[in-house]
Formats: structure tokens, C-alpha cells, sequence
């Protein structure tokens, strides 16, 4: 009898345990998913035996910045921070000790997370493991490197806010716009940028060049946008990293990676419905080079003996293996500077829990010149239903130098 008591006062204590436990549980469980929402591991995580120490570093056009540790060290990361600190940051641009930071963490966007998902991110910060690793952030040349000139690029290039809810729209459509206007940061490396790197007005998802691939419009404009990708396409290409169009590789591939083949597919397909939402804004669309253009016998030769036998002959590619070519709104982009890239240098598609083996391209720098590139990219560009500026070799070769 007593150790059947016994046993039923253990049972008894642990429930109540578990009881009292679980909403903290939830309330971690919830900081992680955000944490994978924002895609936290991909300026914060540098070595991944150190997850969240920092030390990625981020080319920017005026310089290069590091990602900081947000570990709770107390000496090298952010473990004499207070809640109130931390929300500031996110949602000011203004860290411990009244520190300003840079656009390149995108507090423009985070600014319109909730406070209960600050709070539950913030809470699953202090649970992880404490790593000494200091990080020098700050790596801009003078006089970028002064961060009380952020004082006026705030004020020139920051609104802050949390995200307002739409009325007219759904639940559904308003939780695609809160993660892609707030915690998935898209207009980071989508939309265009002014002369000081904040976002140009009036411009939002339309593409941008960053760290050397264009990030590409993924607004619902049906000719380089997203307008003939379906709701289907765009969870597709951001559970498994493939669709018809497109493989992702550079930055993309470790967004794919890290963060977006994580999402609950009720998040994929709310941002599917946002994105194709979208009014298709009224763009003309440019003539294609004619096949009689002597860049277009090039190119088309060019594709013929190099391209052809995994794209096919008439760019239909292989699916979901080798992206399609024809009519493809990706290739129209107004800066050829990824499909250069990719042709010159090779990529390898990401590697993802659903689709582990990733195909890859095959760098042709080595046998082709900036002419013939050239050639082929415009070529490819004017061929199939797509239609978009030639390249020059001027353009190949910038491309190179930068590589290098």
C-alpha cells in the first residue's frame, strides 16, 4: 500500500511538473520557429560547431560588416542584455548601450514583428549555449564605420511600427504579408536600393544585386517577376529548393537551407497567396533580339553544343533537375548578373531534407570567352517567349572581376 501511494503521489508530482512546465516548453518551441522564421543562423552562425556566435561576414557596397554573437556570453555576446535591450534592437535599430545598427540587420523589417513573438524569441535566446567568441561587427572603412550617421539614415530610410493587418484581406493573406514584410525580411535582399542602401520607395520586391547574385523581382509582374509562377511554384520552391523555374543556389540556396524548408506549410502557402496577390504593374515588355542578330547565331551555336543536352534543345529542361529555360520570367530580370554568374563560374543547387542530392552547373569560363558568354546569355534571354537587354562582354567581365 504504501509504495502504491507512493508511486501515485511520484505520478502525481510529475504531472503537476509537466503541468506547469508545458507553457514554458511552448513558449521555447515557439522562440525556435521564429528563430527559423528570420533565418537568425544566416548572418549569426559562421561555424556550425558555434551555432549563433557569429562571425559570418557580409559583403556590403560600402564595406563589410560581420554578424555579431547573440549567444548569452556575458563578455562576447548578449548575456548583460534585458529584454528591453533586445527589443530596441529588433525594433528600433538601436542595441545595448544605445549602439545604432546597420541596416544590413534588418530591424526596416523586424520593426513589424509582434511583441508576443519578440518576447517568445527572446526567451528561446537565453537557452542557448553560452560561446565566448569575439566579434569585431564593425569592419566599414571611414567614414561609413561612424554609427552616429545612422542617426540621419534612419531618418531618411526607416519607418518604424509593428505590422497593421490589412481588413479587407484574410487571415490567410495577412499572415503571408507579416512574414514577408516582417519576420522573413524579403525586401532585404529584394527590393531595390537607394544610393545610401535603404530601400528605394515605391519599389518593394522588385530585385536587387547582393553579395554578387541578383536577388530577383518577385513581385506578381508576369514578365520578370512571379506572375506566371503558381501559389504551388512558390511553396515548392521554398519547401524543397526546385521548382519548374528555378533552383536556388548562392544566397537563396542558404535561405532555402536554413530557413523556409523549415516553415509550416500553412506559413509557405500564406506567403504563396501574398506574393501572387500582388497588382502586376504595367510594364512593357522589350522587344526579343532578332535570330537574325549576329549575337544571337553566336549564342544559339554556343547553346547548341554546350547547353542543349541538359536543357534540351528548345529549354524545356528536365524537371526538377534542370530548370526550365523557356519563358522563364526569371531570366528577364533588367541585370543579367546571376545567369552571367552561373554560366561562368558553375552553381550547385541546394541541398534540402526533401530533395537531399543537389544537381549542379558546370563552369564554363575556362572554355568560353566574355564574347561567346555574352553571346549565350543573350541569347538565352531573347529565346522561347523571353525577351530582355542583351549582355555585353563588358558585362561578363565585371561579373569575372568580381568573382575573383
Amino acid at each position: 500500500m504504501k509504495t502504491r501511494l507512493s508511486l501515485c503521489a511520484a505520478a502525481l508530482l510529475l504531472t503537476s511538473f509537466v503541468s506547469h512546465a508545458q507553457p514554458e516548453y511552448d513558449q521555447y518551441a515557439r522562440g525556435s520557429y521564429i528563430a527559423t522564421l528570420a533565418d537568425c543562423t544566416a548572418c549569426h552562425t559562421a561555424d556550425p560547431q558555434q551555432p549563433f556566435a557569429g562571425g559570418v561576414r557580409l559583403q556590403t557596397p560600402f564595406g563589410t560588416l560581420v554578424g555579431a554573437n547573440i549567444t548569452p556570453d556575458r563578455e562576447t555576446g548578449i548575456g548583460n542584455w534585458r529584454y528591453e535591450d533586445f527589443r530596441r534592437a529588433m525594433t528600433e535599430g538601436i542595441g545595448h548601450g544605445g549602439k545604432r545598427l546597420y541596416g544590413a540587420m534588418p530591424f526596416t523589417a523586424y520593426t513589424k514583428m509582434s511583441d508576443k513573438d519578440l518576447q517568445d524569441l527572446w526567451a528561446w535566446m537565453q537557452t542557448l549555449q553560452p560561446i565566448h567568441n569575439p566579434v569585431e561587427t564593425n569592419q566599414l572603412p571611414f567614414p561609413f564605420n561612424i554609427r552616429t550617421s545612422l542617426m540621419v539614415w534612419n531618418w531618411i530610410n526607416f519607418d518604424q511600427g509593428a505590422f497593421q493587418p490589412d481588413a479587407r484581406q484574410s487571415a490567410q493573406w495577412n499572415r503571408g504579408a507579416y512574414l514577408v514584410q516582417g519576420a522573413g525580411h524579403c525586401g532585404t535582399c529584394h527590393t531595390p536600393k537607394n544610393l545610401l542602401g535603404g530601400d528605394k520607395n515605391g519599389a518593394f520586391l522588385r530585385g536587387e544585386v547582393v553579395e554578387g547574385w541578383m536577388a530577383p523581382d518577385i513581385t506578381a509582374n508576369p514578365h520578370s517577376g512571379l506572375g506566371k509562377w503558381s501559389q504551388q511554384d512558390i511553396v515548392s520552391y521554398l519547401r524543397t529548393g526546385v521548382n519548374r523555374f528555378d533552383i536556388a543556389s548562392g544566397p537563396m540556396a542558404d535561405a532555402v537551407r536554413h530557413s523556409t524548408q523549415h516553415w509550416r506549410d500553412e506559413d509557405l502557402q500564406a506567403v504563396a497567396v501574398y506574393l501572387k496577390s500582388g497588382e502586376s504593374r504595367d510594364e512593357k515588355a522589350p522587344a526579343a533580339l532578332a535570330a537574325t542578330d549576329d549575337r544571337m547565331k553566336l549564342g544559339a551555336q554556343i547553346y547548341a553544343a554546350k547547353c542543349s543536352a541538359c536543357h534540351s534543345p528548345g529549354g524545356r529542361g528536365e524537371k526538377n533537375i534542370f530548370p526550365q529555360l523557356a519563358d522563364n520570367p526569371l531570366l528577364n530580370q533588367e541585370d543579367a548578373t546571376s545567369l552571367i554568374r552561373v554560366v561562368a563560374a558553375g552553381s550547385r543547387g541546394v541541398d534540402t531534407d526533401a530533395r537531399p542530392t543537389a544537381p549542379a552547373m558546370p563552369a564554363f569560363a575556362g572554355t568560353l570567352g566574355d564574347e561567346e558568354i555574352a553571346a549565350v546569355v543573350s541569347y538565352i534571354r531573347n529565346s522561347w517567349g523571353n525577351a530582355a537587354a542583351p549582355v555585353s562582354a563588358d558585362d561578363v567581365k565585371k561579373v569575372k572581376q568580381k568573382l575573383e
